[in-house]
């Protein structure tokens, strides 16, 4: 193989590797507006599975800096009142690991300087499923 076709032959196979390797990574989505914020934090949330707490509606208020990063300390301002002590922590330990899935919140350069120290309330509703009907044998229809 002559020397300039054995240069393009790796420079190809350099530039293939180079392409297959990026493919992979992405950019992650850019918050754009208010709503995607919301959308983002939905995202990364996982509530704990119902075996190990109740289900309750958690409230947090964040604040994230032109970076995207958490400003400040994040502060659970609501619960719910039947929540057990158990409960709460459980939960509170899921609000704080969305958030560190969260963040850096890939902010769009005017959605971080409109943003940047300003409070959100980001309600996290965690709904028991509806009971499930009670089949009593008196109420079936009979077949003949």
């Amino acid at each position: 193989m002559s020397r300039a076709r054995q240069t393009f032959v790796w420079s190809a196979a350099a530039l293939l590797l180079c392409l297959s390797g990026s493919a992979g990574l992405t950019e992650p989505e850019q918050v754009d507006n208010i709503r995607d914020v919301y959308t983002k934090m939905r995202a990364c949330w996982k509530p704990p599975p119902a075996a190990r707490a109740n289900p309750i509606d958690i409230t947090v208020v964040v604040s994230f800096n032109r970076a995207g990063e958490i400003f400040g300390y994040p502060r659970i301002t609501y619960e719910s009142e039947a929540a057990t002590d158990t409960d709460r922590l459980i939960y509170r330990i899921a609000v704080m690991e969305a958030l560190q899935r969260c963040t850096p919140m890939p902010f769009t350069d005017g959605m971080a300087g409109a943003v940047a120290g300003r409070p959100f309330a980001i309600k996290f509703h965690i709904r028991k499923p509806p009971p499930q009907p009670e089949k009593r044998a008196w109420l079936t229809p009979k077949i003949l």
